[in-house]
């Protein structure tokens, strides 16, 4: 099959959405069993679209100390993006109906 686009940024909210507050590490899980395609969503797509989103005022991060290993990097949703997470939603739906049409009238054809 050829090239899709992987939709990496709604699942990425989505799933920080989900957790709450929860390091790169652990969205990685959500995010690849959430992926809108079977196309693997990689750790660096992953921490890139994090950083875009953070500069975008969508997600807010901070670093958290733990005595047992070195510090690591919370993510958390800003209300800001969880209306960029329901404007995406929008877009979707519209988009899954447009598909949806698309393939009944791809069948239809003789």
């Amino acid at each position: 099959m050829g090239h899709m686009y992987r939709f990496v940024e709604p699942v990425v909210l989505y799933a920080l959405k989900l957790k709450g507050e929860s390091h790169g590490y652990d969205l990685a899980g959500v995010v690849q069993e959430c992926a809108l395609t079977d196309a693997e969503i990689e750790r660096a797509s992953l921490y890139r679209t994090l950083k875009q989103l953070e500069a975008h005022g969508h997600v807010t991060s901070r670093w958290e100390a733990d005595e047992s290993g070195p510090a690591r990097r919370l993510y958390r949703l800003t209300p800001s993006g969880e209306q960029y997470l329901r404007d995406w939603v929008d877009m979707l739906e519209r988009l899954s109906q447009s598909m949806a049409r698309f393939v009944a009238d791809a069948r239809n054809l003789k």
